[in-house]
């Protein structure tokens, strides 16, 4: 049995039956409706565009606390006393989840604390990759543990297109006239995960059926990424066919196995639905 228990921000949308199987700790992160806050996962991910539709307004999202954090880092004490915590943090640059935890964890040996610098599905991949080489082998000790997840970290990629501009217009992501712009002109930002941030570096023109075979093809080169597993990314309202179409350009690429991941709450409040983008790792 591995002496680690690794834990992440539901905002990495680890799926529940992967963190179950690997036994992955989920601390939540929090969605905004007004006046009331709920836990990100405790509610359909739908609501997100619901409430849009209904009040012209975008959920509000925020970082774990610290006492989400200590409550969890107490349940996994109790009842693993002897074992090792790490979490593997949502980016540092982007919420206040990281802080939450090394204040948490400040006055406990037995928890360390990484940023990841990733969001969303690109978090997952490192705490995934990990969880399954603790699965293969159980007796690595905790520093040789931590300094592999540094490495995950390093290795991680992540690009992104938004569904709908009119999620990053509302959320003061983009101006009225560059949203304007890319809904007259068709373009779509490739937003990039990088150093923690995410980036719009490249813009695609047309529909997404024929965008993302070529998104996969230009980031996968540009990347290097390593042919052993492509994550894909996707939130509600992805067609069918955009998917269909992504399975055909990841076998073209050379991918082994493709897995794709829908996102929770907290990135469909910023990427809004019909989303989709891309998680691999390089070197």
């Amino acid at each position: 049995m591995s002496k680690i228990v690794l834990v992440a921000e539901t905002g990495s949308d680890i799926p529940v039956d992967l963190a179950e199987k690997y036994g992955i700790y989920l601390v939540p992160m929090h969605v905004s409706f007004g006046k009331i806050t709920m836990d990100d996962g405790s509610f359909p991910v739908e609501r997100i565009g619901e409430y849009y539709s209904e009040t012209g307004t975008l959920p509000k999202t925020s970082g774990s606390s610290p006492a989400d954090f200590q409550k969890v880092f107490e349940e996994i004490h109790a009842k693993f006393p002897e074992k090792h915590i790490l979490h593997l943090a949502y980016s540092a640059a982007t919420t206040c989840s990281y802080q939450s935890a090394v204040i948490s964890g400040s006055d406990l040996d037995y928890v360390t604390s990484i940023d990841t610098k990733q969001v969303s599905v690109g978090q997952a991949a490192i705490v995934i990759r990990l969880a399954q080489v603790l699965e293969t082998t159980p007796d690595l000790s905790p520093e040789a543990v931590i300094e592999m997840a540094v490495k995950f970290c390093h290795q991680a990629r992540m690009c992104f297109l938004p569904g709908d501009l009119e999620y990053l217009r509302a959320g003061g992501r983009v101006s009225n006239v560059a949203f304007l712009g890319g809904r007259l002109l068709h373009l779509h930002p490739c937003i990039e995960v990088k150093n923690g941030l995410l980036m719009a570096e490249k813009k695609y023109r047309g529909n997404l059926l024929k965008i993302v075979p070529r998104l996969i093809q230009d980031y996968s080169q540009k990347q290097q990424l390593r042919k052993e597993q492509v994550y894909f990314i996707y939130s509600i309202g992805l067609s069918m066919a955009v998917r269909a179409a992504a399975e055909i350009e990841a076998k073209a690429c050379g991918f082994q196995k493709v897995s794709w991941i829908q996102t929770g709450c907290v990135i469909t409040t910023h990427g809004g639905p019909g989303a989709f983008g891309i998680v691999g790792f390089t070197g």
